[in-house]
Formats: C-alpha cells, structure tokens, sequence
C-alpha cells in the first residue's frame, strides 16, 4: 500500500540560509514533503561542513540541519549565476535566508525584487534581532539574541555569574517557529492568493519564551525582580533538582500533589508545618522545605531507589540523564526521537527526530544530506528545463560548481 503524501509535497522551496535557524526551519519543511533546494555559493560549501565528524564532503553537523534537501552550488558573484536563481523564482514557493538584514538585498535576492518574479512567493528571513528597530544590525548569533531578550540573567546560581546553555536553544526554536510561519503563509496563500515576507528572529523567539514574569514585572515594576535561583525553579516549591544517590533526579510538586510527596516521605511532621502550607508558604521557605526534602533523598544509595518511592506515589519526578542515557532510553528510541540514519561515508549515527508526530504518514529514518552541488544536474533539469550541453557549458563557465575533493576518512 502506498503511503499517503506528505502534507507540503508539491512545494518547492529555496532555501540560502546557513549554520543552524534558517536551516532548521527549511529542514522540517523538507521533512513535511516540500522539495527543498539548498543553495550554496562556493566549491568549499557552508562553513558547517567542517564541524563534526567528517567524511568525504559531509559533516555530521551540516547532515543533522540540511539532510532531506537537494544540494546546488552556483556563483552567485556571477551574473548568470543570479540569472539562474531568477529563472527559479517564478516555479518556487518560499525563500528562507537567514544573512544579516540588508544582505540578501545586496545580493540581488530580496524580497522586493523576488515578489516581482513571483507576487505569490513566500519568504522569510531570520536574523538575530529582526530586520527592523535599533538592534537590527548586531551579529546572527543564539546567545546574542538570549542575552538581549533578559534570558541569559536568569540561567544560573544567585551568586555567580550568568550561564550559557551548552546548545542552540534559541536557533533551534527560531526555526521551528519560521517553518511554522511558512506553514500559516501557505495556508494564507491558499485562502487569498497572496504571497507575502516573515520576519523570524532570535531575539523574539527567546523573549516569547518567558513564562511569567514580563506581566508581573510591568505591573509592579521596582517590586518584583527576577532572580536567578540556580538548581529551584523561581516560582514554584518544591521544584528542582535534588541529589539522589548515586545521581541527580528533578523534582516538580504542584499544590494538590504536596500529599503525594509526604506519603512518599513516610509521612514527615513536615506536612503540618504552617511554612509548607501553600506554595507561597513554601517559597518563602524554600531552603527549610529542600533540606527536608534533601535530608529523605539522602536515605537512599542509588537514585533508581529514590525514584521509585515517588513514583508510587505518581509524584513527577525525573532522572537527570546524561545525553548518552537519554539516546539510549527505550521510550525515546521507541518514537524515534531519537533515529537511526546513516551517510554513505560517515556510517550509521543517531539523529534528533521531528519534536511532533503525524497520524498519516510515518517519519523517515532513510535520510540523505547533498554534497556540494550533488543535485545541480537533477535541479537545472527539472526547474529549469536545461539541456545536458547547456548544464556542461554552465560547469565549464564555472557557473554551477563541482564539490570540492572529498576526504579520504572520517576525523
């Protein structure tokens, strides 16, 4: 039985974007079914190429936000090489780049100029903070955009320094935000016709995360102050991380699950103390009610032991894993959150899987990422019409490029 389409096959989509937001986001379109044409502008290929373990011309980096796209390098310094981008545009759905603002325009490529091609296009270009306002211009970076939005303050203990977390939180969501964007513009597109330009940055990704201090600071501002409360959570009690044996567990106690954790903890005289009576109670009394806590997990000598009081009595709770125990879980195995793949060259590794899953069709496993300029043959033929001798004359002028020598060995 032939499985269902996918829910964006049929579209087709430009993707000049680079490192890891735009790409992330032209990734998942690619994986919802629309045919994705990676565009890269020299012999060498996108930086990220030489991140990761490596192997004739493909990264592990670079396969993880690119696979599941088609691959063409062409001279964009060259003006039949922008011709080509300008032949494509009218047979093209959406464009995402994700250059600093103003240099996509420079290149021939904005949206201005695309929109005259094709009114029905789609584009979306992400930035670090935007492409308009007084931040517009500051470098592409995640940490950039956290530490604007007031969230890099937040991550930490109270008496050090700020912390940065060890992976692109920002990039990644950022993303995932744009292909939704794309997604909503198709719809649109449907329903009136119009194309039209998205404007995703980094910036408003991480402050949209806040969860509940941007109200309560502008409604009592000098009063209220966010803090960084390293291991507990600044707004709720008990919540937070714990020694447990021969580990660390994450603990979460919402107010109707208090009875819970005492049964747990053989009911403590803890449980009728007047500071634990509320959460509010308790987070005037954060220290006293996680020295009691503390004191009952350091009963236990391993961590499996511990978790397993509090899930008898379904308190939420976690093992905090290390990344090799969380890729090796059974239940993210199982959904393929974790999945299996393979390159010609590098071999088989894991991959993060799609964060959602989808009733009619399946996710894929059997992924593929373009070397440099793999597929120009296959996308001058198919979008463009052109003729063998006209695709051997566009490599001779050095228009459409040949990947580079590729490595003889993973490193």
């Amino acid at each position: 039985m032939a499985s269902a389409p996918r829910m964006l096959q049929g579209y087709r989509v430009l993707d000049f974007s680079h490192f890891v937001a735009g790409p992330t986001c032209a990734r998942i379109l690619a994986e919802m079914g629309a045919e994705v044409i990676k565009v890269e502008r020299s012999a060498e290929g996108e930086h990220t190429r030489n991140f990761g373990v490596i192997a004739d011309g493909m990264s592990t980096y670079y396969f993880q936000h690119n696979h599941s796209k088609l691959g063409i390098a062409v001279d964009l310094r060259n003006e039949r090489g922008r011709e080509l981008i300008y032949r494509m545009i009218p047979k093209i759905d959406a464009v995402v780049e994700n250059f600093a603002p103003g240099v996509i325009a420079g290149m021939g490529f904005g949206y201005e100029m695309l929109r005259k091609l094709n009114p029905q296009l789609i584009m979306c270009s992400i930035s670090a903070a935007g492409q308009t306002g007084p931040l517009s211009r500051i470098p592409g970076y995640d940490y950039v955009g956290q530490a604007y939005a007031g969230v890099t303050e937040l991550i930490g203990e109270p008496d050090l320094p700020p912390v940065v977390p060890a992976m692109a939180i920002g990039d990644i969501s950022t993303g995932v935000a744009a292909a939704m964007a794309i997604g909503f513009a198709f719809l649109n597109r449907e329903r009136t016709g119009e194309g039209q330009y998205i404007d995703a940055s980094i910036l408003d990704t991480y402050f949209h995360m806040h969860e509940i201090s941007v109200p309560v600071l502008a409604l009592r501002p000098g009063r209220y102050k966010p803090k960084r409360t390293g291991s507990l959570h600044p707004n709720m009690s008990p919540c937070g991380v714990f020694k447990a044996g021969d580990g660390y567990i994450f603990l979460i106690v919402q107010q109707h699950e208090m009875p819970r954790l005492w049964r747990a903890m053989g009911d403590p005289a803890a449980k009728d103390d007047p500071r634990f009576a509320t959460n509010r109670d308790r987070m005037r009394n954060n220290a006293a009610i996680r020295a009691i806590i503390q004191e009952w997990l350091d009963r236990f000598t391993d961590r499996a032991a511990a978790l397993a009081a509090l899930e008898a009595e379904r308190v939420p709770c976690a093992p905090v894993l290390k990344l090799e125990e969380a890729m090796a879980h059974p239940h993210l195995r199982e959904r393929q959150t974790v999945r299996r793949t393979r390159d010609r060259a590098i071999g088989e590794f894991d991959l993060p899987g799609m964060p959602v899953k989808f009733s009619g069709w399946e996710q894929r496993s059997d992924l593929r990422a373009p070397r440099v300029g793999e597929d120009n043959e296959r996308v001058m033929r198919e979008v463009l019409g052109l003729s063998d001798a006209e695709i051997a004359q566009l490599y001779a002028d050095r228009i459409l490029l040949r990947p580079m020598p590729a490595e003889s060995a993973a490193h």
